[in-house]
């Protein structure tokens, strides 16, 4: 999977500029067009398709999170398929607590949404799994997913704590444990 991301994003650049009308505009330029690659993502994707993902990840990723309106979201320009976008559009659009959340959280998010958008690679570990909360990627994305189950727009809230910082007692804030017992229950 991860060569084809690099493949991909090496043969792409996505530009997504996000206006102040709530809409967001995305131009599509292939700048390897005339290499195997460039022909490949020209006949097999297209700017079309890809253009309709990224709306398609954005307007889900704002669900998500409740983005409801500009003032909850990151104005945003980006350079630079299907369960990667997700992913990637996830970060565009998520908190980073100022640079005080830990990155595997910040990743486990962004596979948070990808988990709820339905793209699953078979390579996930399966609920329950995990050495560590804050594992990243699958392992926090399944741990958030426990997390929403206690509480419907868990990762929708912490999201919006993560706006101004980050600690780990924003887990007790949204439900009353710290998240070492939460893992805890999580692994019973």
């Amino acid at each position: 999977m991860a060569n084809k991301i690099s493949f991909f994003l090496s043969f792409l650049a996505i530009l997504a500029a996000l206006q102040l009308s709530a809409a967001v505009e995305y131009t599509i330029t292939n700048k390897a067009a005339a290499t195997p690659g460039g022909v490949k993502f020209n006949n097999e994707i297209g700017a079309e398709y890809t253009t309709k993902t990224l709306s398609s990840a954005t307007s889900f990723t704002w669900s998500i999170f409740q983005q409801n309106t500009d003032a909850d979201r990151k104005n945003v320009a980006l350079t630079g398929f299907d369960g990667v976008l997700y992913h990637e559009m996830a970060h565009v659009w998520q908190w980073f607590g100022n640079g005080q959340a830990k990155a595997e959280l910040i990743e486990g998010i962004a596979d948070y949404v990808r988990l709820k958008a339905g793209y699953i690679p078979s390579h996930w570990v399966q609920p329950g799994q995990g050495d560590r909360w804050d594992q990243g990627y699958d392992v926090t994305a399944r741990f958030l997913e426990y997390c929403n189950g206690l509480r419907d727009g868990f990762v929708a809230e912490l999201n919006k704590k993560m706006r101004d910082g980050y600690n780990d007692g924003y887990f007790v804030d949204l439900l009353g444990k710290t998240v070492d017992q939460l893992w805890a229950e999580y692994k019973a």
